[in-house]
């Protein structure tokens, strides 16, 4: 953990909400000044955000062990971080409207490496919650920030495809601080696992704060609560956002489910794999790294609807086929889940990000809300459902927040097309 944005790309109907691109524009654009340090600079902070985030993911088991303890209950070591991220994104994306987005990213990434730095040295398993969710309320200023930062310095036309690398880093991040953490903890523990991927996140925090260009286009808004909340009404009261807010929380409510029990489900039997091999298993983030970074030309081809119906379908059958007792159709089922997601959610934030006109922080600030909520459900549901029916039972949740997905979609598609009929009416009358 978007980490883009899980439902929706492009907008039908939002691109007029977006301003057009003249001759003199000077935002960046691929090939452009500035444009590959600033696409590398996010990809680290995407890197260092969902490597941090998730690191105790993967080490479930081996701290349910240390400290004797259920998967449900270790699994809180997950869903604090993204809840408290879910908490907090909202004012610290208030923060960096005043004092930039660049400001609050760095000093985000700062304090979440800080911690990271810490949480090898917890004494208890209440002491790790605590630490992972400061933690994931430090990482809260990153996303909303990362995605207002896209929408105000690139060109609308790369809008898109400079969101899927943002999220294309959420997924190398995601991948890498698994299998790192994996292989390390095989060797040494669980504690110098999270220490040396602490190191890794504060080297990728260091290349942030050199390459990212210096915002050209930012204008500082107001901090005062009246205002705040007049714009967070506004993008409540928008049917769109709120429809791709709910998707993103759904498809992160099956991506948070799966990848939190998936380790229980490989280290027991029939498979009763080490836990490096178990660590290396999320190297089918991959896929999404793929799937994300070309997320914008899925959404040209198919449109938004059709972007987002094809990923939960592409969800939903690597859901089915994670039921096998075959250890290659698991893995398989694993690449559709993760590539079906990261296409969703790279789609479903670009269009948060296109279709708010104002206040865009705040906006891409609800989205990250939801999805890091539906994260911490999934997790901590996902956990529950494995204790109480095994591997059919995280599955289980998982097919119903994808049949929410198609829902959702389904209502919009009815939405835009009443839409389109009233507009036909009212130029026949013109």
């Amino acid at each position: 953990m978007n980490p883009a944005d899980t439902g929706a790309s492009t907008i039908v109907g939002a691109a007029a909400a977006v301003p057009a691109v003249s001759a003199a524009d000077s935002r960046m654009a691929p090939g452009g000044p500035g444009y590959r340090r600033m696409s590398l600079a996010l990809f680290l902070a995407g890197v260092a955000t969902f490597a941090l985030l998730y690191s105790t993911q993967a080490l479930l088991p081996l701290m349910s062990e240390d400290f004797g303890v259920t998967a449900s209950a270790a699994s809180w070591t997950v869903a604090a971080s993204t809840g408290a991220l879910a908490l907090f994104v909202l004012p610290m994306s208030a923060l960096s409207e005043r004092f930039g987005r660049r400001t609050v990213m760095t000093a985000s990434l700062a304090v979440a490496v800080t911690v990271a730095l810490l949480v090898p040295f917890a004494p208890s398993m209440g002491a790790l919650v605590t630490l992972r969710a400061v933690q994931g309320a430090a990482l809260a200023g990153l996303p909303a920030s990362a995605t207002a930062y896209l929408a105000e310095e690139v060109r609308p036309r790369a809008l898109v495809t400079a969101i899927g690398l943002f999220v294309a880093g959420n997924s190398v991040g995601g991948m890498s601080g698994r299998v790192i953490t994996g292989w390390v903890a095989q060797e040494w523990g669980w504690r110098v696992a999270l220490g040396a991927l602490g190191v890794v996140a504060v080297a990728c925090a260091i290349a942030f704060r050199l390459l990212l260009p210096a915002p050209k286009h930012f204008t500082p808004g107001s901090l005062r609560p009246r205002v705040l909340a007049g714009t967070v009404r506004a993008h409540l009261a928008d049917p769109l956002l709120r429809r791709l807010y709910a998707i993103g929380a759904l498809f992160m409510t099956v991506f948070g489910g799966v990848y939190t029990v998936i380790g229980y489900r490989l280290t027991e039997d029939p498979f009763s794999l080490p836990q490096g091999i178990v660590g290396s298993i999320f190297l089918v983030y991959l896929v999404g790294t793929v799937s994300a970074s070309t997320a914008g030309r899925l959404v040209g081809r198919l449109g938004r609807r059709g972007a987002l119906y094809l990923a939960g379908g592409t969800t939903a059958t690597g859901l089915l086929l994670s039921l096998a007792g075959s250890l290659p159709l698991v893995l398989l089922g694993l690449v559709l889940i993760t590539g079906g997601f990261f296409a969703g959610h790279a789609a479903a934030s670009s269009a948060v990000s296109k279709t708010a006109t104002h206040g865009r922080a705040q906006a891409s600030a609800l989205y990250q809300s939801a999805y890091y909520i539906g994260s911490s459900a999934g997790s901590t549901v996902g956990a529950m459902a494995f204790h109480a029916g095994g591997w059919a039972g995280t599955v289980g949740v998982g097919l119903l927040a994808v049949l929410g997905v198609v829902g959702i979609t389904v209502l919009g598609s009815r939405a835009a097309r009443a839409h389109s009929h009233t507009a036909r009416l009212s130029n026949s009358v013109r």
